[in-house]
């Protein structure tokens, strides 16, 4: 699974690519944690070219939502396909996840 960082503002996106499942999934959250991990933390998950994630992706979508909120900032979800957003909503996930359109979106909510 190939894993693209970038920064746009004060936001570090993510931008997984493929299922985010297995291993795979074992490896998004390692490196989502890593940078939950530096000072500041605000996060965007861009998902437009995941389309589809397993029960480990969605605990650690939760983690990340939670560490995250011991930091006063939220975890941002970008682009979700349609049947991420309806398993996230359908498991009570996208409850504790903010939805953007655009990273844009994400950057400008910070301000």
């Amino acid at each position: 699974m190939k894993i693209e960082q970038q920064k746009v503002g004060s936001v570090d996106v993510l931008t997984p690519s493929g299922p985010l499942v297995d291993h795979d999934a074992s490896d998004f959250v390692k490196k989502l944690m890593e940078r939950i991990g530096s000072s500041n933390p605000r996060i965007a998950i861009a998902m437009q070219d995941v389309p589809y994630m397993d029960s480990e992706a969605m605990e650690g979508l939760l983690t990340a939502a939670d560490e995250l909120g011991a930091h006063a900032s939220l975890l941002n979800l970008v682009a979700v396909t349609s049947t991420c957003r309806e398993t996230l909503e359908l498991t009570g996930v996208a409850d504790r996840l903010r939805f953007f359109q655009d990273v844009q979106d994400v950057a400008k909510s910070y301000l």
